[in-house]
């Protein structure tokens, strides 16, 4: 009677371990950490440094660019300029990345059609950096934009998205969408230029996830 009793114990408490680690093991996959998705960030009218009016009255070209840290989500001062504090720096049409001729960082950039919320992943490779010809390509119709010689309105390129590895050699996607002060809908080509507005999604952990 008693080994009965010791066998009949036994059993209850092999199948009272077995639901123990049933339950442990499902909590484990419900407590599973699942990473955020990450923000996109929004820069309005990002404004260019001063510049001298030219002999007419108009407004010249900067002298300065506006550097910008993507990482930071911030402005970075020109005394930075020489450093891998920034990621971008703007000024006209132009858009510099921090590698090559422009900063001592690892930045880069590719220039890729399709629609900046389908763009979830990050080249790894293929980034050129800026030299003789800038990684973001100037000119009409070769990098983020159009100009219209008639209007002399700079449009962006709609479907044009900027792929950028960072002066930390981390990743981001960037869509330009207004190049005029206060970002009007349909510029007439009168408004103040340089302000640039944009959004963007920067990856923090060096993946090259970008959703």
């Amino acid at each position: 009677m008693h080994h009965l009793f010791l066998r009949a114990a036994l059993a209850a408490l092999a199948v009272s371990s077995v639901a123990f680690t049933s339950c442990s093991d499902d909590n484990d996959e419900d407590t599973a950490v699942v990473a955020p998705a990450l923000e996109t960030k929004t820069v309005s009218s990002l404004a260019p440094q001063p510049s001298t009016p030219t002999s007419t009255g108009q407004p010249g070209t900067a002298k300065h660019y506006t550097f910008y840290s993507l990482a930071d989500g911030k402005e970075v001062p020109y005394t930075d300029s020489a450093s891998t504090k920034w990621d971008l720096a703007f000024r006209g049409t132009t858009i510099l990345t921090n590698a090559g001729t422009s900063g001592p960082g690892r930045g880069g950039a590719q220039v890729k059609s399709g629609l900046f919320v389908e763009t979830v992943v990050a080249p790894e490779t293929g980034y050129a950096v800026d030299g003789t010809a800038k990684a973001i390509p100037t000119g009409s119709g070769n990098g983020w934009y159009n100009y219209n010689s008639t209007t002399h309105v700079v449009s962006p390129i709609a479907g044009r998205v900027l792929l950028i590895r960072t002066a930390a050699g981390k990743y981001a996607k960037v869509e330009i969408t207004n190049y005029y002060k206060d970002a009007p809908a349909t510029p007439a080509g009168t408004e103040p230029t340089g302000y640039y507005s944009f959004r963007y999604v920067y990856q923090p952990d060096g993946s090259i996830n970008l959703k």
